[in-house]
């Protein structure tokens, strides 16, 4: 979807979205990383603090509960927290009750030209979360989180059915743009799938936004792989709206299972890992 600065017809727009894809058959619907407003982030501006707010009493947050419930539908849903003197890029997951099931926040924050987020976001610290929903165990993480292969697979080895990425990404600097950016986010991703044989999806803003001065247009091209890796549903740049898919989620464990990489991992190998520099020490 595209976003506007005005909060209620975002909302008014991601509320007809997910009308849309829940009359289409959609049981777990995804909207983008911080449909509430433009991607602020572009920009470093105190005023910009003003759009964080916590999650008891949250502007929108009920509001999508009562759809949730209303459509009988699961609803991962992106929003600018605010706790204590902390801010967080956070997601609230909620079940097709109406129940907020949790929060996760983004662990992996980016910095740099067109994504100043570091200046507004503290690094998430709830660890990475996956949710018992209607519709099955969902892994979600937040827009930079997707470029990590440790976020996918510590979901999965949470349990998780399959991953969800809300995502705001979109054209950078000249200095670091290729031809092929989109298609470098896409397979990121996709790498992911076929490395933990699961569904994976994303949803991505559409459109040009303007903020203080700068310019930024996003890829759009929401997909979804399956768990061998192909594209079975995508948008292209400018597409807005429901993309659906049905995903067989015991064709994929039966797949996961098959293929191995869970049986032969070797968690004892993976010290490096856990450090910054790749040098385990003792002592």
């Amino acid at each position: 979807m595209h976003m506007t600065a005005q909060l209620e017809d975002n909302l008014r727009r991601a509320e007809a979205h997910v009308r849309s894809a829940a009359g289409q058959g959609a049981q777990v619907i995804l909207l983008p990383e911080l449909f509430e407003n433009l991607y602020f982030c572009q920009a470093e501006r105190e005023e910009y603090f003003e759009l964080a707010y916590p999650v008891q009493g949250h502007p929108f947050l009920g509001r999508f509960q009562n759809l949730a419930q209303e459509l009988g539908v699961v609803l991962p849903v992106s929003f600018f927290e605010a706790a204590g003197q902390a801010y967080y890029n956070s997601l609230a997951t909620i079940d097709a009750t109406g129940e907020l099931l949790g929060v996760y926040r983004k662990s992996h924050i980016p910095d740099g030209p067109g994504y100043e987020e570091k200046y507004y976001f503290n690094p998430g610290d709830t660890g990475f979360k996956v949710w018992d929903t209607r519709f099955g165990r969902v892994g979600v993480g937040i827009c930079w989180d997707q470029w990590y292969p440790e976020t996918a697979r510590a979901m999965m080895l949470l349990g998780a059915d399959f991953l969800l990425y809300p995502t705001a990404i979109g054209s950078e600097p000249a200095e670091v743009e290729t031809p092929n950016s989109y298609q470098m986010w896409q397979r990121a991703m996709v790498g992911h799938a076929v490395s933990n044989s699961t569904f994976v999806g994303a949803a991505n803003r559409v459109g040009t936004e303007v903020v203080e001065g700068t310019s930024q247009t996003y890829y759009g091209h929401a997909f979804v792989a399956d768990y061998t890796g192909e594209l079975v549903a995508e948008f292209g740049g400018t597409e807005e709206g429901a993309l659906v898919h049905t995903l067989d989620l015991a064709a994929a464990r039966r797949f996961r299972a098959g293929m191995g990489f869970f049986r032969d991992r070797r968690p004892e190998l993976y010290g490096p890992l856990l450090t910054l520099d790749g040098q385990t020490r003792r002592g």
